[in-house]
């Protein structure tokens, strides 16, 4: 019996604006201080919602947003702050207890 794979897409199974969130919560919390894993987590939410409607969105360029939130660019804060109020997104701080 011959095993097909395919790349894992988180995209697949962010249905629901709740799946959204908690995925975001979760790369927010396991990232650390990897700016590039939030942009990627970004972009991946991003695809899922609709990347030409987030450009409609925010007033930026779709092509620019793919390379901003690739995880390979480097968004600027301004952008980051743009995308998550678009995706109805919203970050927030808590004191770490370490």
């Amino acid at each position: 019996m011959i095993l097909k794979l395919r790349k894992w897409d988180s995209v697949e199974h962010l249905k629901t604006k709740e799946d959204m969130a908690l995925y975001f919560e979760a790369c927010l919390e396991e990232a650390g201080d990897d700016a590039a894993f939030i942009a990627k987590a970004l972009g991946t939410i991003a695809r899922a919602r609709g990347m030409t409607q987030l450009a409609k969105d925010t007033g930026l360029g779709r092509e620019s947003l793919y390379k901003a939130l690739s995880g390979e660019g480097n968004p600027s804060f301004d952008t980051i702050l743009k995308v998550t109020h678009a995706l109805g997104l919203r970050l927030h701080a808590k004191l770490d207890h370490a």
